[in-house]
């Protein structure tokens, strides 16, 4: 065997116990977070993460949360996100076609680990590059800013 033969058959060993060995760190996080996403059930699947864990009967539009909820909104939410523009957030206007009442406001309440957990929430991450802060809203909160944001809507909510 001459020495260029053996050095080829050398670097193809190597190669190939290389090639063989345990998976990069990266691919193996990959198959991880695939996983996970996996575990989540029906409902987070659909509602999302979070404190609200129930889907949310939708009646008439009260108007007493639709002002609480816009100035809600003005105060810790218009910075980032437009009705009608993708800002530095994606547009609310017609966020309640697009997701249910309780998704949004499992949004609100717990985005970290949406952004995290939830693959609808880390796909807007992943487009956006912002992460959504906490604004330590609580639950009532939550849901007057769900109700200004049903008045911003021109379609149909999504139940």
């Amino acid at each position: 065997m001459t020495e260029s033969n053996f050095s080829a058959l050398v670097l193809a060993l190597v190669v190939g116990i290389v090639g063989c060995g345990e998976k990069p760190e990266a691919e193996e996080s990959n198959e991880s977070a695939e996983a996970e996403e996996h575990a989540l059930t029906p409902f987070q699947l659909e509602h999302g993460i979070g404190p609200v864990k129930e889907a949310i009967e939708l009646g008439p539009i009260d108007v007493a949360l639709v002002g609480t909820g816009k100035a809600l909104f003005e105060l810790k939410c218009s910075m980032c996100h437009k009705m009608d523009t993708t800002y530095v957030g994606p547009s609310l206007g017609e966020v309640t076609a697009r997701r249910t009442p309780a998704y949004i406001m499992n949004m609100i309440l717990n985005p970290q680990e949406m952004v995290e957990h939830h693959p609808i929430a880390k796909q807007l991450l992943a487009e956006r590059m912002s992460v959504m802060p906490n604004q330590q809203l609580s639950r009532e909160d939550a849901r007057a800013v769900l109700e200004y944001l049903r008045t911003q809507a021109k379609s149909a909510p999504k139940r």
